[in-house]
């Protein structure tokens, strides 16, 4: 068994297990989840067990990557409508953080210096440690008493943003999947895309295929299926519209509306959609010659009696008009018979692994383009400055990609399943590294230097996020699931937000963490450095 403890490889995983394992606890509704492996880790780091070198750095790497490719699509519009309230949050959190750890320290007559350490810890932010020590080493301070000080406020800031974030909906007795306005995450068949009856009873219409009138009327709606007796069948391209016609029709709610008025008037919706599934079918487009041509050229329904009701594109599904380009590595619905839809799966090259199947060579380049970008180094006015770090270059990368789609030959997507696999796989990884690093410190600490540093760093941890939610929901009137987030990106806390993204399928919580996340780290990483101007 000694040997077994002597493998690194065997304790990450010994804690990975123990650590799930006790986070599976649930005691009146409340439990660790993954942090639980944070736990398990600071316990092995206090018997000096080792995990492989770097498995944290590339922990974070995968967590935050999958993450920001998870919200990207919707990050900066996100930032444009709510950017201003976020931020403004952020800046409470992160300036009342500093202002504890400053009066506290002047009251408990701690060195200013050590207060850039709680500072940092408290707000789990290594880069604010890094900033801080370099500007120790300037000036000539004790830099382990930094590190000391770090060691005991990290697992106090990791700990009580946890709970934090778990005990406040409870406290309410708020239901985070319920919050108004929250943003579900997005899957195959977006819910924001219906299908409607329309009666046609325009006289304009009569006489006219489909197809025609869609491209007449600028319709951003898709007919897919007219009444046949008792039936609704898939559209033949010899159809034409008839007074009294009842059709299918596809999109979103405001522009069904209009779109179907353009026809004659919406039915109520009929039992018989729930009849249609054997004639439908979800395809990847991976052939070549359909890359970047329109619907209009490739005329499905005339070459192959399909019509394509919606296209799912870089975690978007959207209703497409003629004028669409259809891209490879595009999901596209189909609606059409069955041999139908045969002769078309055949023809754009539909392979079913392929639906799930990750593009390793996007995925491997984003990580590596991102450490890159975390390495940089900022400074302002000459000065020591800063960089992004693991966690913040291959998030700010993947939010770009996962905004733009695709840069040369690496594309901003990753099948859901797949984004949520190396979320958690990063997530735990990150954790099992950090708590054995800061477990190998902390009893000694807590004996040498006393409860005043546990006693800082909880206010530095508590008393901020209770501000900024009063903040948020009083003045800013923000929901619940966004304020939850946004008190993670400004606590720079990896850990707690996978706690919340556990609880609720909302985008919202990680929207805002990636909006607060940028802005929290260099605020955080100019201050600590202040606090040790100012010993």
């Amino acid at each position: 068994m000694n040997t077994l403890l002597e493998n690194p490889t065997f304790v990450l995983f010994a804690i990975l297990f123990t650590g799930l394992a006790l986070g599976n606890i649930s005691i009146k509704g409340v439990s660790l989840g993954a942090s639980g492996v944070l736990f398990t880790a600071l316990l092995a780091g206090h018997l000096k067990l080792q995990v492989p070198q770097g498995v944290s750095e590339i922990g974070t790497a995968f967590f935050v990557y999958a993450v920001g490719l998870g919200v990207g699509n919707r990050f900066f519009s996100s930032l444009r409508s709510r950017g201003r309230n976020l931020i403004l949050v952020a800046l409470v959190i992160v300036l009342s953080g500093w202002l504890c750890a400053w009066a506290c320290c002047l009251m408990l007559g701690i060195d200013l210096s050590v207060g850039a350490g709680l500072f940092a810890g408290a707000c789990t932010s290594t880069p604010a440690l890094a900033a801080a020590l370099d500007a120790a080493q300037l000036k000539g301070l004790d830099e382990s008493v930094l590190n000391i000080a770090y060691g005991v406020a990290y697992p106090v800031g990791v700990v009580g943003i946890i709970l934090f974030v778990q005990l406040l909906p409870r406290l309410l007795r708020k239901d985070l999947n319920e919050a108004k306005g929250a943003t579900a995450a997005g899957g195959a068949e977006d819910a924001h895309i219906q299908s409607r009856l329309v009666k046609v009873e325009n006289a304009a219409v009569f006489g006219k295929s489909p197809h025609v009138v869609e491209q007449l009327h600028h319709m951003s709606c898709r007919i897919t299926r007219m009444r046949r007796g008792e039936h609704l069948e898939p559209l033949h391209s010899t159809d034409v519209l008839h007074e009294g016609d009842e059709v299918l029709m596809v999109g979103e709610p405001e522009k069904l509306q209009h779109d179907a008025a353009l026809l004659g008037q919406m039915l109520e919706t009929d039992t018989r959609l729930s009849l249609l599934r054997d004639e439908s079918a979800d395809l990847i487009v991976l052939a070549d010659h359909m890359d970047n041509k329109t619907l209009a050229q490739l005329d499905t329904l005339g070459s192959f009696g399909i019509i394509i009701s919606r296209v799912s594109r870089l975690g978007n599904t959207f209703v497409p008009r003629e004028e669409t380009q259809i891209q490879r590595n595009d999901v596209v619905h189909v609606v059409g018979t069955p041999d139908a839809i045969a002769a078309f799966k055949k023809e754009c090259g539909h392979r079913e692994t392929a639906l799930n199947m990750v593009d390793m060579l996007s995925f491997v380049g984003g990580l590596l383009l991102g450490i890159m970008v975390g390495k940089l180094n900022f400074s302002f006015g000459g000065g020591d400055g800063f960089s992004l770090g693991m966690a913040g270059g291959p998030l700010v990368v993947a939010l770009i990609m996962g905004h733009f789609g695709k840069v040369g030959p690496i594309a901003g997507y990753m099948p859901r399943p797949s984004r949520i696999l190396v979320m958690n796989l990063g997530l735990m990884l990150f954790l099992a590294g950090a708590g054995v690093k800061g477990g190998e410190q902390l009893v000694s600490t807590l004996a040498s230097q006393g409860l005043s540093m546990v006693l800082v760093a909880v206010v530095v941890t508590t008393l901020p996020l209770v501000l900024g939610y009063v903040f948020a929901s009083k003045v800013m009137r923000m929901e619940l699931p966004e304020i939850l987030g946004c008190c993670c990106g400004a606590q720079t806390s990896t850990p707690a937000l996978g706690a919340i993204t556990a609880k609720t399928d909302s985008q919202d919580p990680v929207i805002a963490y990636s909006t607060a996340y940028p802005l929290a780290l260099i605020l955080m990483t100019v201050l600590a450095q202040l606090l040790v101007q100012l010993a």
